[in-house]
């Protein structure tokens, strides 16, 4: 029932959580939608972006701790989950960079956030998605607390569903002169990372519950699937899981403690089901070969932070299915074949940054040269720097830097694919999905297998 914005009710309001608004209620006046933009304040920090890290909170779980998809729906998680075991497979969606930095952008944002919903709403029960799963970059510029309302509750106030995520450069960094106790993640904590399922400030007059995540990193726990998702910090460039040795002074390595003891947990349990790894900044974002006209887009590929990672992984025997990310602001989708327990696990490498925020071509102009869009099954495993594992070849299988988009995952007990749904522009002709399927079993990619809608 829709409540007075100005009446202050005890916490927690609810003893489960809420996903959505139901009935529409009034828009509170101290927040005005879309808002303005913040592009004079970060030409005057882009300096700081690139060297200005933050620390965080170690989680509130143990390193090899779980956080179970039923835990996160409440009361009635045990049943939610018997139907979906039931069924046989786990459906859900997934993306980064949706928050709207300007006027201009809100609309995009829209776009993908009805369409969300959409695909929600219009889905059969046994084909509807369980929950997003957010890449980070939810709110732009920098986490304010007063742009939550615009950039993640409204566009969101009708998803029935979860909506899980990891903070990103712009969920985190700090802004010179900001008070403690309005440090970006700690806004995304309070509504990310809450003991208990409350109506949080930013979230005004809406019923969204804040998420119970155990901290800015976390390991989802669902039927068919884990998700590891790591905190790759505030740099614009590179992505970091640690301090890297000291190099990122202020920056913990409580996550190479903790990505070391859920895979040691993963093979102690000899877990069968997919395993899923989610950073923000990806490990490798397009550049054009040497010597080649044309310059890669706006990010840069996170090369170290894959090494910390690979290190891991080889020395506990167990490598994820697939790696998301987002930050870049397209879709693309590499395929990493490397020699991994004697075997060639064939890994999809996917960064969906077409959340709604922007869409940036994967390569533009350097130098008077003009920008060569690459051809899809390009090699490029020249993005490769000093790997910490054998790879074999690095090919990018496909792309899109036209169309804002969002995945949608389906993983059961023998495959995991990945569709990307790019959204059609008005007037213009549906652009097609992409799509991979991944064999469980084998860590190879699947051929002659039916694409879900």
């Amino acid at each position: 029932m829709p409540r007075d914005p100005n009446t202050r009710l005890p916490q927690p309001l609810f003893d489960e959580p809420t996903f959505n608004e139901g009935a529409k209620s009034k828009d509170p006046t101290k927040f005005k939608t879309p808002h303005p933009s913040d592009d004079a304040q970060y030409k005057k920090i882009e300096d700081l972006l690139t060297k200005d890290t933050v620390s965080f909170d170690a989680s509130r779980l143990p390193t090899d701790g779980l956080y179970t998809l039923a835990e996160a729906l409440g009361p009635h998680g045990d049943d939610e989950i018997a139907a979906i075991t039931k069924t046989g497979h786990i459906i859900f969606q997934a993306f980064g960079d949706s928050g709207a930095a300007a006027t201009r952008n809100y609309a995009y944002e829209l776009h993908v956030s009805d369409q969300v919903t959409n695909d929600y709403h219009s889905s059969k029960a046994e084909n509807r998605p369980t929950f997003l799963y957010h890449l980070g970059d939810i709110v732009y510029n920098f986490g304010e607390s007063k742009y939550y309302y615009d950039q993640f509750y409204e566009p969101y106030r009708n998803y029935p569903a979860p909506i899980f995520a990891i903070p990103s450069n712009h969920d985190s960094f700090i802004i010179p002169e900001t008070a403690a106790a309005d440090y970006p993640l700690t806004i995304f904590s309070r509504n990310f990372c809450a003991v208990h399922p409350t109506i949080t400030p930013e979230a005004g007059s809406l019923h969204r519950t804040a998420m119970t995540q155990p901290g800015v990193y976390f390991t989802l726990d669902c039927p068919f699937v884990r998700i590891i998702g790591l905190f790759s910090n505030a740099l614009e460039d590179p992505g970091l899981i640690s301090s890297q040795g000291g190099k990122w002074k202020g920056v913990p390595d409580t996550q190479l403690d903790y990505l070391t003891a859920q895979l040691k947990l993963i093979k102690s349990q000899n877990y069968q089901g997919a395993v899923l790894l989610a950073t923000h900044h990806p490990p490798f974002n397009y550049e054009p070969p040497p010597n080649s006209s044309g310059a890669g887009g706006y990010h840069g590929s996170s090369t170290d932070m894959l090494r910390e990672i690979d290190t891991i992984c080889a020395a506990e025997g167990v490598y994820p299915h697939v790696h998301l990310s987002g930050h870049a602001h397209n879709y693309q989708r590499y395929t990493r074949s490397i020699t991994f327990a004697d075997s060639t696990y064939q890994v999809p490498f996917i960064v969906c940054g077409s959340g709604g925020h922007a869409i940036n071509p994967i390569v533009t102009a350097s130098k008077g040269s003009p920008a060569q869009e690459p051809a899809n099954g390009t090699d490029v495993t020249y993005l490769e720097a000093q790997p910490a594992v054998t790879v074999e070849k690095l090919v990018l299988e496909n792309h899109n830097d036209q169309n804002y988009g969002y995945l949608r995952i389906l993983v059961n007990t023998d495959q995991l694919q990945i569709v990307f749904h790019p959204i059609r522009v008005s007037g213009a002709a549906a652009p097609a999905k992409d799509a991979v399927t991944v064999n469980l079993k084998t860590h190879t990619l699947a051929t002659n297998s039916s694409t879900h809608s």
